[in-house]
């Protein structure tokens, strides 16, 4: 017959097993701690660098072999006031997921805008989306955002304050941001301009 190892023997083996001392584990536990907080800490520096707001919500249908399905649609402007700006389209069964739909996508579709010293524009600007014309033009100090619906919120969130635009077309919300986007695509400051030429600043302006 085979020897079974008693009860003593087997809690002797045990005890003789090296374990860690409660300082190690305590040490181990604030790396990770850490090491959670700084991810963490950096997710939520990017998140809180952009803005999001909402130009429009509305509940659009489509006809399908059972009848109707309804949806949301949501137009969002995301942006973080230092050059960068996007719009996004999002639908979904509910307003939250299509507003979460829509900030994904306007994360997409970024566009750099070249602000000069005063918060504004370098040079006049046209856009055409659709049926929808926008003009952009640069002005002084102290003028502020001189714009209407979704054009005037395309512009705060691109971080400029000093400028005149005016809607030539179209009403349409979606139409105007998209046309507005196109405007702010085209600018080029005067430095880009001359390089593009092959030109002075001098001979630009002269």
């Amino acid at each position: 017959m085979t020897n079974t190892p008693t009860k003593q023997e087997n809690q002797s083996k045990t005890e003789n097993i090296p374990s860690s001392s409660p300082n190690e584990q305590r040490r181990g536990n604030r790396n990770n701690d850490r090491k959670r907080n700084r991810r963490g800490d950096s997710k939520n520096e990017r998140d809180s660098e952009w803005q999001e707001r909402v130009v429009q919500i509305r509940r659009v249908s489509k006809t399908v072999k059972g009848g109707k399905k309804m949806s949301f649609r949501a137009i969002v402007v995301v942006g973080n006031e230092k050059g960068q700006v996007g719009v996004g389209v999002g639908k979904a069964g509910d307003v939250i997921g299509a507003v979460r739909k829509g900030v994904s996508d306007g994360k997409k579709h970024l566009v750099r805008v070249p602000l000069t010293p005063n918060n504004s524009i370098p040079t006049l600007s046209k856009g055409r989306d659709g049926a929808a014309n926008v003009l952009i033009r640069p002005a002084a100090p102290g003028t502020g955002v001189i714009a209407g619906g979704s054009i005037r919120t395309v512009l705060e969130l691109a971080g400029i304050k000093n400028v005149l635009a005016k809607r030539l077309g179209s009403k349409t919300p979606l139409n105007n941001a998209r046309a507005a986007m196109v405007a702010l695509s085209q600018l080029r400051t005067h430095k880009s301009a001359s390089r593009e030429r092959g030109i002075s600043l001098e001979q630009l302006y002269s």
